[in-house]
C-alpha cells in the first residue's frame, strides 16, 4: 500500500484535540537510539571522508567513531537521563545485545523501554528477506530482556511499502519512522493497525550536527525555538516532542552539555511530563476507544 492508502488525509484544526491527565499538556519523547556498524559492509554514516575520495573497506575511522559512543558516550547519556529521571525509549539494532549487552543491561536496570531498530544498521530496502530480519530482531531483543518490544524505528527510518504489514505480522504496534504530523494516527495494514507516534526530523543529532554540521549549541537553540511553539499550542490540544539522540553524537563532550541543559530546561516547565513511546501509545489508544 502507497502511505496515503494507509492514511487518509486529515489536517489537524479538523479533528477534536487530544488531551492528556489533568496537569499534563506536552509531553516529552527523548528516543535514544543504541546500535551496531558491522565494519566488514560500509559504515552507516562518515564522520571523516576518506584519503583522496575513495570509499575504504574495512572502514576504521568511522567505525571507531561509533564505537566510541558505545564505551563512552552512551555512558554520559545515562547519567544524564539519571540526573533528570527521565525515561527514554532506547531503539535498539537487535544485535547491540549480543555485541554491547553491558549497554543493554544498564538500560534495563533502569527501566527504560526496548524499542526494535532492525538486527543491525541496515536499511530495510537493502534486505533481502526483511520478514525474516524483522522477526529476528524482535526475537533476540525478547530472548535478552525478557519483553517483547512494542514498537520500531527501523534503521535510518527506511521502510519499503511492505515493511509496515510485516511488522503488524510480528506484533509491533508503533512506529516512530514517519514525521506527518503532531497527533499520533492509526495506519492502516493487512493485518492490524499500527500507531505512527509524533516524530521529527528537526531536533535530530544526526540531521543537525552529522548532516548540516551546526554548531554544538544549536541543540539547545533550535529546541527551544520549537518547544516554544508546541508549548503554546499545547494550552489547547495535547502535544508530543520527540528528541532523538546517539551516542558518538550527542554523547560527545562538546555536546553533552547542551544536550542536558537543553532537556533540564523543558522538564523544568509547568505541564511537562517525559514518557517512552509505549505510555504515548497507551495514551492514545485509551483516547480513541
Amino acid at each position: 500500500m502507497l502511505p496515503t492508502e494507509r492514511l487518509p488525509y486529515s489536517g489537524i484544526d479538523q479533528r477534536p484535540p487530544l488531551k492528556f491527565p489533568d496537569g499534563i499538556r506536552l509531553v516529552v519523547w527523548p528516543v535514544l537510539a543504541l546500535e551496531h556498524w558491522d565494519i566488514s559492509r560500509p559504515m552507516a554514516r562518515m564522520v571523516i571522508s576518506p584519503p583522496q575520495g575513495q570509499p575504504q573497506q574495512p572502514d576504521h575511522p568511522n567505525w571507531s567513531w561509533h564505537e566510541y559512543g558505545m564505551r563512552v558516550g552512551f555512558w554520559r547519556l545515562k547519567r544524564v537521563f539519571e540526573r533528570l529521571r527521565m525515561t527514554p525509549t532506547v531503539t535498539l539494532n537487535a544485535r547491540a545485545c549480543e555485541t554491547y549487552p553491558a549497554v543493554v543491561e544498564a538500560c534495563l536496570a533502569n527501566g527504560w523501554e526496548l524499542n526494535a531498530h532492525g538486527y543491525d544498521q541496515q536499511p530495510m530496502h537493502k534486505l533481502d528477506d526483511q520478514r525474516a530480519v524483522i522477526n529476528k530482531a524482535i526475537d533476540v531483543i525478547e530472548k535478552f530482556s525478557g519483553k517483547r518490544p512494542r514498537g520500531w524505528f527501523g534503521p535510518g527510518l527506511t521502510q519499503t511499502f511492505d515493511t509496515l504489514d510485516y511488522l503488524s505480522e510480528a506484533g509491533i504496534e508503533y512506529i516512530g519512522d514517519w514525521v506527518l504530523d503532531d497527533d499520533p494516527v492509526t495506519l492502516k495494514t493487512t493485518h492490524k493497525p499500527v500507531v505512527a507516534l509524533p516524530y521529527n526530523f528537526e531536533i535530530h543529532d544526526i540531521v543537525m550536527m552529522a548532516l548540516q554540521h551546526l554548531p554544538s549549541a544549536e541543540w539547545h537553540a533550535r529546541a527551544m525555538d520549537y518547544f516554544e511553539c508546541l508549548y503554546a499550542e499545547s494550552a489547547e490540544r495535547a502535544k508530543i516532542m520527540a528528541l532523538a539522540v546517539h551516542p558518538y553524537l550527542s554523547g560527545v563532550p562538546h555536546r553533552i552539555g547542551h544536550v542536558e541543559r537543553t532537556f533540564a530546561e523543558i522538564l523544568a516547565r509547568p505541564g511537562v511530563a517525559c514518557w517512552d513511546g509505549a505510555t504515548i501509545l497507551d495514551w492514545y489508544l485509551a483516547q480513541t476507544k
